[in-house]
């Protein structure tokens, strides 16, 4: 491997560069002109210094500031949290360019691609056809339990399971006295089928209960958001309906759910079934009545089957998670490049994780297509910030111990990397948590940096396919809208095959390129709108946590 292969200089303006693999103490080598001595063991995925730091001096790194010297550092010398801290630029809204110009890449190669998908009477097209069945407040998860051990079995769903082990042979073991050294030796894993058609409701893809912590005891504002949410998620097109439980008296009422919905689309035309316990006669009857509908729900629901559709039709959540010092260079940039085709092809993406854009907003700021949008983003930003500082837990906190083993030391490197998802398109809209995706190109949409949290707003403000690149492996999905797992590298991508759908590990061997691999991974989305499962939907990695901003009471 020459020296161009095993480092990596990102942008003109940087004044670090990156190890592509491990880098040993005292090595020579030239680069781009310059001879180098490594002062220390620079492990693949962190950085060392081009030059000589005095304490004080700024770091670049994908041409922002990313940290500032806590001490002398020499040429060579690897950047480290101990010798790095955070510091980031300052933003502007007023500074925000009025005209931007933007060209977008080659879309020949997709222009007549379709994917199948189901059509919704208000123009939205969903990836899948799913049915919710939801609890108001926390009181309501025991009922909601209920109910998916009286449907899920007798309506075919359970047998779409795709993860089993067997457990009779550990019992049969157990009554026949095997040792236990035997028993951990054995094999019990299941093979993974393909999900068969459900045998009763062959056009559904899932009925999913989305039970939750939330709805009373809490600020009221969280309540609300709730609701907002969950009208999200009936809203989106991957779903065909809901059935949703009230206990009655609880701050989430299903009167600011409906409202929040008939907002978001007032024709929707979903058949929607709440019930309230403190209506009913018994607790048996209030579960057989919402039986009784979901089961007419599924009815009408099953009669949608997928047809053709444009690529424009596809809203794509663009998220990180697990992340590790190559996700900037490779996996997040390979997003970027399908959001901006996405985008040239009249479709809508949305990038999230606001915490993990601290340090790029005035990149953002300018790429916003008024100064409205700009000023809402820089105001969002600096709200949180504000109040992630007064609970002391600023951004500069949101490294993860293994964001910062792989090589991602501060939150300006993991935002400076992170923020690659978003591409190079203007950015159309800024959302808050909740607000719909409405127009076509890049959104902003306001989340934290936790992962399934950011997901679940992802879905909840209207993706219908959700790319998730990762360094290091992270066991996550969503109820209704299918997640791809993207490795930012080969190693990963080999150690879990069972978690992670797509590869953009070549880019950093050297032996693809950003645009081809993007390419790829777009004709991988369509398959999976058109109906292929996800290694996460194939896990049934279901998960769904509401974003609390409020406090508890």
């Amino acid at each position: 491997m020459s020296s161009q292969n095993k480092i990596l200089k990102i942008h003109p303006k940087d004044n670090v560069l990156v190890a592509l693999t491990n880098l040993a103490k005292g090595k020579r080598f030239q680069f781009n002109s310059k001879e180098y001595e490594i002062q220390d063991d620079i492990p693949a995925k962190h950085k060392f210094a081009t030059e000589h730091f005095s304490k004080g001096d700024i770091i670049y790194m994908y041409g922002v500031i990313v940290g500032k010297a806590k001490k002398e550092i020499p040429m060579g010398g690897l950047i480290s949290t101990t010798n790095l801290q955070h510091d980031t630029e300052t933003y502007n809204a007023e500074d925000s360019i009025e005209k931007i110009q933007w060209q977008a890449p080659d879309i020949s190669k997709f222009i007549e691609k379709t994917f199948n998908g189901y059509h919704r009477t208000d123009g939205k097209v969903g990836t899948e056809n799913n049915w919710l069945v939801i609890p108001l407040v926390f009181c309501q998860n025991r009922n909601i339990e209920v109910l998916k051990q009286a449907l899920v079995e007798k309506l075919g769903f359970g047998k779409q399971q795709h993860l089993g082990f067997d457990v009779d042979s550990l019992i049969e073991d157990y009554k026949n006295d095997v040792p236990v050294e035997t028993i951990l030796n054995r094999n019990i894993i299941k093979p993974n089928t393909e999900k068969l058609k459900n045998p009763i409701f062959p056009n559904i893809d899932g009925i999913h209960f989305l039970t939750h912590e939330g709805g009373c005891g809490g600020a009221t504002s969280d309540s609300v958001a709730l609701c907002n949410l969950l009208a999200g998620y009936i809203n989106n097109p991957n779903v065909a309906g809901a059935t949703i439980l009230s206990l009655g008296c609880q701050h989430a009422q299903a009167g600011i759910l409906e409202n929040a919905l008939n907002k978001m689309s007032p024709d929707h035309k979903k058949p929607i079934y709440i019930l309230e316990q403190q209506q009913s006669d018994s607790e048996q009857e209030f579960l057989a009545e919402a039986v009784k509908k979901t089961f007419a729900g599924l009815i009408m629901a099953n009669k949608n089957e997928r047809k053709s559709a444009p690529l424009s039709k596809l809203v794509i959540g663009l998220e990180c998670g697990g992340s590790d010092g190559f996700s900037g260079i490779s996996a997040n940039p390979t997003l970027g490049y399908v959001s901006d085709l996405i985008v040239g092809l009249g479709g809508a993406t949305v990038l999230s994780e606001f915490p993990e854009l601290n340090g790029v907003e005035q990149e953002l700021i300018n790429r916003c297509v008024t100064k409205e949008k700009a000023k809402k983003f820089s105001k969002i930003m600096s709200t949180y910030s504000a109040k992630a500082d007064a609970l002391g837990a600023g951004f500069y906190a949101n490294p993860s111990p293994g964001n910062i083993k792989d090589g991602l030391i501060t939150d300006a490197i993991k935002s400076a990397g992170a923020a690659k998802k978003g591409g190079t398109s203007p950015v159309e809209d800024v959302l808050d948590y909740t607000e719909q995706v409405v127009n076509a190109g890049l959104n902003l949409l306001c989340t934290p940096g936790n992962d399934v949290e950011s997901t679940t707003g992802l879905a909840g403000s209207g993706c219908n396919v959700i790319l998730f690149t990762t360094g290091l492996g992270t066991p996550t999905g969503n109820p209704i809208t299918p997640v791809v797992k993207v490795s930012s590298n080969t190693k990963l991508f080999n150690k879990m095959p069972d978690i992670i759908d797509f590869n953009t590990g070549a880019i950093i061997e050297g032996t693809s390129s950003i645009e081809k691999t993007g390419e790829d991974l777009l004709d991988f989305v369509i398959q999976v709108a058109s109906g292929k499962l996800t290694k996460a939907k194939q896990l049934r990695q279901d998960d769904f946590i509401p974003w609390k901003r409020g406090m508890s009471l």
